[in-house]
């Protein structure tokens, strides 16, 4: 074979490589120049019949014509990858004169505005913040609130229960309230100033509200399964039902930022107090003017539970109310729904930025 007929070899290689539009087209055109039956591969094995000198020669000439058929396989497969390379980057490809997506400043929820709010005004009268467990005993849900097991008054506060039993057998639950957040706060308070009682110094007065989630078996426009509440207690020597009446007006006002509402204490029944009252309001204008809207329960702190609390209920008198932070922000920006604050709809969250 001449190196003419070796140099046509080459090009017909190129030429087929050059038509071999995706990979597997042009491993096919290698297949008939390098494969086991290529062109290439049967002048290799007619060398076997040569003799020595022309073997030198021959395999040379053939060594360099397959090498150039190498390198021009690898030019095609090189460029057959570029070329895929940009239709998928073409594909993916970003258009930056399109305007960009805008990202909308974030907000609280209402509700947590409404829960900020109730802290900083009752902070401003003197009041701490306590927060605990959304998972309680029963102990401290019912039974240190004067709700023993069997009490009629725990169907009006039904609740989730979970599979894990306290140290009296009974399963744990999700709080129904936060009022469980005054005993604990209470044996806090009661532990924190031992020192100075034994001492003989006279122990701080117990002011303290607990807001946070609690949970119920109930759901409609006005109520739902997990809610919000707010608990208030204060205890101390010489505080009246007056007192609770001074503080729960103050709230109002400052809370609804109007002196134009009124409120009334209405009698009613809670085992943990006694006397009892719910706490109504009336705005004496705007589209709610005239009638009395249910806030809060109150009273004064039952004796069982102040005893529960590991205080002497012969010299210590106070207060307890529990409202409903969900209700509140209802109030004060008008909805009419609960569960609007639990769809997560942008366009109603919107418009408390």
């Amino acid at each position: 074979m001449t190196t003419n007929e070796l140099d046509f070899i080459v090009a017909s290689a190129r030429q087929a490589f050059a038509g071999a539009a995706t990979p597997a087209e042009l491993e096919n055109a290698k297949a008939q120049f390098t494969g086991k039956a290529g062109r290439i591969t049967e002048l290799m094995k007619g060398m076997a019949k040569l003799s020595v000198e022309d073997k030198k020669t021959r395999g040379a000439a053939i060594n360099a014509a397959k090498q150039a058929i190498e390198a021009a396989l690898g030019d095609r497969r090189q460029a057959l990858a570029d070329a895929e390379l940009e239709v998928q980057l073409k594909a993916e490809a970003l258009d930056i004169s399109l305007p960009g997506r805008l990202r909308e400043p974030g907000g609280l929820h209402p509700v947590s505005l409404t829960m900020e709010r109730i802290e900083r005004i009752f902070a401003s009268m003197g009041f701490d913040v306590a927060d605990g467990p959304e998972i309680e005993s029963d102990w401290h849900s019912f039974t240190s609130l004067n709700n023993p097991p069997n009490h009629p008054a725990r169907s009006m506060q039904d609740t989730f229960y979970v599979d894990i039993n306290g140290d009296d057998g009974i399963p744990y639950n999700l709080r129904p309230h936060t009022s469980p957040m005054q005993v604990r706060y209470a044996h806090q308070h009661i532990k924190k100033h031992a020192a100075a009682v034994q001492a003989g110094g006279a122990m701080p007065e117990i002011r303290v509200i607990a807001p946070g989630r609690t949970y119920r078996v109930d759901s409609d426009a006005t109520h739902s399964p997990m809610f919000h509440q707010c608990e208030g207690l204060w205890l101390g020597e010489n505080v009246s039902f007056k007192d609770l009446k001074v503080v729960f007006t103050d709230f109002c006002r400052t809370f609804f930022e109007s002196d134009d509402l009124a409120l009334r204490f209405r009698p009613s029944f809670f085992p943990f107090t006694e006397p009892s009252a719910e706490i109504d309001i009336q705005f004496q204008s705007g589209p709610l003017a005239g009638r009395w809207l249910e806030v809060a329960g109150s009273g004064q702190v039952h004796p069982a539970v102040v005893r529960n609390m590991g205080l002497d209920p012969e010299q210590y008198i106070g207060f307890a109310f529990g409202m409903g932070p969900d209700r509140l922000t209802m109030l004060r920006y008008g909805v009419n729904d609960l569960r609007l604050f639990f769809d997560g709809d942008i366009r109603f969250l919107r418009q408390f930025r």
